[in-house]
Parts: C-alpha cells; sequence; structure tokens
C-alpha cells in the first residue's frame, strides 16, 4: 500500500495555543462549535477560495463580494445548487458566526435545481460486483449494501460497533454527528468473525512492538484515557500500516483510507463490465431502493440511512417509477404490427 493511503488525513490537524492566521481562527470557532471534522475542511476550502477569488483579506469584505463569488460560481463553474450552498453556508458561518456581522443582505443569482435520480444497482449487479472484490474489500462493500452505509462510516466501524448479540451495528457519528443503528446481515457474520479476529491479531502484534494506540477524538480520549490501546475500540478495517496521528506526532493504527475500497469497486465494476456510473455510494443507493421493492416503510428506511428529513428518503421512490413512472408502454401490450 503506498504512503499516500496511510495518512490520517480524516483526523484534525493541531492548532497553535494563540493562532494569529484567520484561517487557523476560523477553525477554532468551528471546534468550539463541535462541528464535524467534514464539515470543517467544507468551510475552510470555500473561504480560501473566497479570499483568493478576490485577492483582499475578508474582513475587509461583505455582501458585494460574496454575491460576486457566488454568482461567479453559478454561471462561470457551472456548479450544482448544492455546491453553491455548500459555498453560502461557508461565508455566512464566516461573516455570522466568526465576523458577527448579522445583517446579511445577499443577491446572487441562484444555480438552477437539477433533480438528479440516484444510481442504483438491481439486486443481480450488486451481487456481481460484491463477488469480483476479495478479502476485507468484499466485507466493506457487503457492509455498504447490506447495512446502508456511507464509505467513511464503514471505514470507522470499531470492532466494538459489532453487536452480534443484538444482530444489530452501531454506526457512530454519521452525517450530523448523530448515532444510529442499522441491522446486521445474517449472511456476513461469519467473515465479520473473522475480520474481528485479524485486527485482534494486528493489535497484538502493534503491542508486542511498542505501540497499538489508535484514533480516538480529544473528548473520548480525555474520558478513557486507556482505551486508545484497547482492542474493542480499534478500528474493524485497520489500515497495514501505522501513521502518524497529526494532532500529537504519535505513532498509530488507523482505518483503512478510502481510496483503497473506491478503486476496489471500481476494478470490480471495470471486471462485471457494468456500465453505470456507480461508485461506492451506488452501494447504499441500492440498500435503500431494495428495501423499498420489498415493501419497507419509508420512515424506517429514513431510520436505517440516517436521514433528517424523510424527503430525502423520498429520492428512491423515483427510482422505482423508471422507464415512464410505472406505465407500461403500448409496444408491449400490442407488439409491433
Amino acid at each position: 500500500m503506498s504512503s499516500r493511503n496511510n495518512v490520517m488525513d480524516d483526523v484534525p490537524s493541531a492548532l497553535p495555543a494563540k493562532p494569529v492566521k484567520i484561517i487557523d481562527q476560523v477553525r477554532v470557532l468551528i471546534r468550539q462549535q463541535n462541528k464535524s471534522f467534514a464539515t470543517e475542511r467544507t468551510y475552510i476550502h470555500w473561504i480560501k477560495r473566497f479570499i483568493v477569488f478576490h485577492k483582499r483579506h475578508p474582513n475587509e469584505m461583505g455582501e458585494r463580494e460574496i454575491d460576486d463569488f457566488l454568482n461567479w460560481l453559478g454561471t462561470q463553474t457551472y456548479c450544482s445548487p448544492s455546491t453553491q450552498r455548500t459555498a453560502l453556508n461557508a461565508l455566512v458561518f464566516l461573516y455570522k458566526q466568526f465576523f458577527k456581522r448579522e445583517a446579511l443582505v445577499l443577491d446572487y443569482h441562484y444555480t438552477k435545481k437539477q433533480q438528479r435520480v440516484p444510481v442504483t444497482f438491481n439486486a443481480d449487479e450488486a451481487q456481481r460486483v460484491i463477488a469480483a472484490m476479495h478479502g476485507d474489500r468484499r466485507l466493506m462493500a457487503q457492509l455498504m449494501y447490506g447495512c446502508g452505509l456511507r464509505v467513511s462510516e464503514c471505514l470507522r466501524l470499531r470492532i466494538k460497533d459489532i453487536d452480534f448479540g443484538s444482530h444489530q451495528i452501531v454506526v457512530r457519528e454519521g452525517k450530523g454527528r448523530k448515532d444510529r443503528l442499522t441491522m446486521l446481515p445474517e449472511s456476513i457474520t461469519e467473515d465479520l468473525h473473522q475480520q474481528i479476529r485479524s485486527a485482534c491479531t494486528l493489535h497484538e502484534k502493534d503491542l508486542n512492538e511498542g505501540f497499538g494506540e489508535v484514533y480516538l477524538p480529544y473528548a473520548l480520549a480525555r474520558k478513557y484515557p486507556s482505551a486508545a490501546t484497547s482492542t474493542t475500540w480499534q478500528f474493524l478495517f485497520p489500515s497495514a500500516t501505522r501513521a502518524k496521528d497529526p494532532r500529537d506526532g504519535r505513532v498509530k493504527r488507523h482505518h483503512v483510507h478510502p481510496r483503497t475500497i473506491q478503486r476496489a469497486v471500481k476494478a470490480a465494476l471495470q471486471q462485471t463490465a457494468i456500465a453505470k456510473q456507480a461508485s461506492c455510494h451506488t452501494f447504499r443507493h441500492t440498500f435503500a431502493t431494495q428495501l423499498l421493492v420489498r415493501g419497507y416503510d419509508i420512515r424506517t428506511i429514513q431510520e436505517l440511512l440516517g436521514h433528517a428529513d424523510v424527503a430525502t428518503t423520498e429520492i428512491y421512490t423515483h427510482v422505482l417509477n423508471k422507464g415512464g413512472l410505472g406505465v407500461r408502454s403500448p409496444i408491449d401490450l400490442h407488439g409491433v404490427e
């Protein structure tokens, strides 16, 4: 595995005790508000792009510059509505939360909303892609498909999150930093046991070599100081090599990098010759649509997926209505004369 896949790039780096740079100061505020690191990275990305676009200090700018930037995103880069909205959220945070400017009156051009139906596999395609994968990569795909997990949620699973007794999996800090429960598929129970045994063996090797620590968020690290070397807190899918924690410089065993499973899925798609713009996230989409096909309640699916709004889940009903909204073509009814 290349060193690029060993970095702990989903872990927030340490900040100066008294930050001087505005970006570091914004990071401090984001962390004080207990926002996720994904949100921090996104906000910082768009604030930096805003600064580079105008080549001025943000405290010297205001509504007009925000409008100009958002208009440029919509008309020159042809970004999606969600991208433009994300950039807006980052800049609103900067000016309202950081600079304390309460009255922001914006007048920019909204990017036209595009309703896209998510790409899904049918049941056979999903099984074919999974069958073309091997080892822990196959198990990751089975979890994404069988439990509706996002890639990050799958890779962040710890050994303690697999509850064989209750036949469920605990998904920690999903989108919106919320925990949720999902099912544990019976068909992969033995594979999960084997994966846990492999992770435990690797952890024992680390301990014998003077390592054995795993990344823990600051709050957990303070509350449970011995948890970092505990077997139950180890990642279910540990990386093949150890890496430095960017916060304290200590060498730890992190989880497999997302690129690892993303490349494995891409290779499986090529091998199976399934001509769809599919990715790891397609397994999650397929999980939802397959439950709908089997008649499960939309609210139950919403809870399993961890959607805050049922409207997000309802997009999958459009997938079931593909092909003329479920209407049978007259050519199929009467044939060609």
